[in-house]
């Protein structure tokens, strides 16, 4: 029997409630049967889009990244200063309450996905390489602009931007600290690396 025309859609309404499960149950909660009702099919409708839950989870995974780092980008791009424009890098980057913790909270449970799914640990790379030249952009263009006195290279600097938010983002989902406390971090750790600037 050939897929229904509105391919594209189903495949987009199963990730959705795939994403959903995920979030409310964790990863290893998100049956294929809960996925299949939060959508409003059959476990069997779902395997007719995908081979299997860990192939719908890697899509899910794709997704969740492209809409991670879109967000990012836009809130980069809405300040015009040198540090206006790493501290809007910093702030999207950590999960404060609402869209920001949910996309985190979903991202985190996911990457297991990444360590035995080829195409999701492709994309998982390829997200670290573009949250890492976001930075790497901010801080480089801050140095030849004369606003900023880097340490280090700006890559070597952006790396470790990327790895302090990915353990931070941990404490504040586990309640270990707030969004505003990894915030405040992160920008002390900015004016250290960027010679003061941004100090009041």
């Amino acid at each position: 029997m050939p897929r229904p025309r509105n391919q594209a859609a189903r495949r987009a309404q199963l990730v959705e409630a795939a994403a959903h499960t995920v979030v409310e149950r964790g990863l290893t909660n998100a049956r294929l049967r809960d996925i299949a009702a939060r959508a409003g099919v059959t476990p069997a409708s779902v395997l007719y889009y995908y081979a299997d839950v860990n192939e719908l989870l890697a899509a899910v995974f794709e997704q969740g990244t492209e809409t991670y780092v879109l967000r990012r980008r836009t809130a980069v791009e809405a300040c015009a200063g040198s540090w206006d424009r790493l501290a809007a890098c910093i702030a999207s980057g950590v999960p404060y309450p609402g869209e920001a913790e949910t996309a985190s909270r979903l991202l985190y449970e996911l990457l297991p996905v990444a360590f035995r799914n080829e195409a999701a640990g492709e994309r998982q790379r390829t997200f670290l390489v573009q949250q890492t030249e976001l930075y790497r952009r901010v801080l480089q263009e801050g140095e030849d602009s004369g606003d900023f006195r880097l340490t280090a290279p700006a890559g070597f600097l952006a790396r470790g931007f990327v790895a302090l938010e990915d353990g931070y983002g941990i404490d504040v989902l586990s309640g270990a600290a707030t969004a505003q406390d990894i915030e405040e971090r992160l920008l002390h750790h900015a004016r250290l690396v960027t010679g003061g600037a941004g100090s009041v």
